[in-house]
């Protein structure tokens, strides 16, 4: 064993709970009876957020979840699904510059097949056929939001005069 390997620290996280921050479901289809072929379309927006806890190495870290569905025939909305699912975790021993891609993306990766789950079960309940949501590049969002705010920055820059 070297004497880096023995210096670097370990790597410790827990989660310590999870739950439903927000819930809304909201079922076009009955409210409007709509009438004749449905079929349906599914759009789902993620989005990540993370926040350090007063608890030192505490955070919670949410994903939020909009999934529309529309009728391919008419484009009426059949439904509208949108959750706030969180976790909370208590993390040690990750150097400073690797928390905020670790916060978005192992933790909701960790937490995903839950949010999985409470869809599933909403859309059941609600009257339509279980969404199975199909896995989420956590990597790919986080790389496209970085992006996002890098570019967002320049242009916010602008020339100097």
């Amino acid at each position: 064993m070297t004497d880096q390997a023995a210096e670097a620290p370990q790597l410790k996280m827990n989660i310590l709970g999870q739950y439903t921050r927000d819930l809304s479901f909201e079922n076009f289809l009955v409210q409007k009876g709509v009438k004749g072929d449905v079929q349906p379309e599914i759009q789902v927006q993620v989005a990540l957020d993370a926040k350090k806890r007063p608890v030192e190495n505490q955070y919670e870290v949410i994903t939020k979840l909009t999934v529309k569905s529309q009728n391919k025939v008419d484009q009426s909305p059949l439904f509208l699904l949108e959750l706030e699912y969180a976790g909370l975790f208590q993390i040690e021993g990750l150097a400073e510059d690797q928390l905020h891609p670790f916060l978005l993306i192992e933790c909701p990766r960790m937490i995903f097949p839950f949010v999985r789950r409470v869809v599933s079960d909403v859309t059941r309940d609600g009257g339509f056929p279980p969404l199975n949501l199909e896995p989420v590049d956590f990597i790919e969002l986080y790389r496209k939001e970085a992006q996002r705010r890098a570019q967002a920055q320049a242009e916010n820059a602008g020339p100097a005069n």
